[in-house]
């Protein structure tokens, strides 16, 4: 393959195996068979491994460079790193090591298949979940696992929260009150418990069908992104944090002030439509502990984002 020559297959069964050079005229081939007919390993019986044909039968484009054939010879550059190459990283290794120019889509199928070669494919994973579920109970007292399939047994990985870990079809009303009821059965309900998150129709519905007792919160940071998406009025975010981090009601009352005669409308959003109690620590009903925003699991996420693409039990491994 380095040297850009290519061959094709004059017999392939289960004991025999012929290939030769793409050129009728050349004398490149190689034979190989069955050590024994029982076997499953072959050995070389003849090979003729000088080619005599014609320059212009070279092509870098080599079509025995499958992405199979590159992600088994790339697999290397995975064994003990979350990341490894890019797909463009592995169209250079292709090039420089193996001698073939292949598409950025063929080097990320190739990407894929060293992955699954590594950690398994999907599938596989997924028979090996519950077994995988019962040593992390068995060697991790404590620890509470749920698995939910549908009528065909199948589930896709989804959405992740920073105390407990699911993995769901999608991020949807469904999806969020599955995993609270799962949270609730390790946690409990209590008045003192306090749960932020963005203002998604999906989490709210959610939180307010499972808990009962907790108080829900909206992350600031992501009001603050909508007010300046919806308004357009990034000077005032001063006065915003400030409201935010006051905790006397005079002072929040000062900043909101401030808020309402530069930009009336935001001062509307931030009173009926957010509400008071969901954003300003000493309006929310219950112990905020502190927390007005989800940074913490933004930061998750952000060190989850190559691991997404493993299998269920490689993912949970690197969580």
């Amino acid at each position: 393959m380095k040297g850009n020559f290519e061959f094709r297959t004059r017999k392939s069964n289960r004991s025999l195996w012929v290939i030769e050079c793409i050129d009728p005229n050349c004398s490149w081939r190689l034979r190989a068979s069955k050590i024994v007919p029982e076997s499953t390993k072959f050995v070389i019986r003849k090979y003729v491994g000088v080619h005599c044909c014609s320059l212009l039968n070279r092509n870098a484009n080599h079509r025995q460079a499958t992405y199979v054939v590159i992600g088994e010879q790339v697999v290397p550059q995975y064994v003990g790193v979350e990341k490894g190459p890019g797909s463009k990283g592995v169209q250079t290794f292709a090039r420089t090591k193996l001698g073939a120019q292949i598409s950025y889509y063929k080097a990320w199928r190739g990407r894929k298949h060293a992955h699954t070669l590594i950690r398994g494919s999907p599938k596989q994973s997924f028979h090996i979940l519950p077994s995988y579920f019962h040593m992390l109970e068995k060697l991790n007292p404590g620890i509470v696992t749920r698995i939910e399939v549908d009528g065909e047994s199948r589930f896709n990985n989804g959405q992740y929260y920073p105390l407990a870990w699911g993995i769901v079809d999608s991020e949807n009303e469904d999806a969020w009150t599955w995993f609270l009821t799962q949270l609730k059965e390790v946690i409990g309900d209590t008045d003192e418990l306090a749960l932020i998150s963005n203002r998604a129709p999906s989490i709210k519905k959610a939180i307010s069908t499972v808990f009962e007792k907790a108080h829900h919160g909206a992350c600031a940071w992501h009001v603050a992104q909508n007010i300046k998406n919806k308004f357009k009025c990034a000077d005032i975010m001063g006065s915003y944090w400030s409201a935010v981090n006051a905790y006397r009601c005079k002072d929040f009352t000062g900043y909101m002030t401030e808020i309402s005669h530069r930009y009336p409308r935001v001062a509307e959003y931030l009173e009926n439509e957010v509400g008071f109690e969901k954003w300003f620590r000493y309006h929310y009903p219950g112990l905020r502990y502190n927390i007005t925003m989800t940074n913490m699991v933004e930061s998750l996420n952000s060190m989850l984002v190559n691991a997404r693409d493993f299998s269920y039990v490689a993912l949970l491994d690197v969580i």
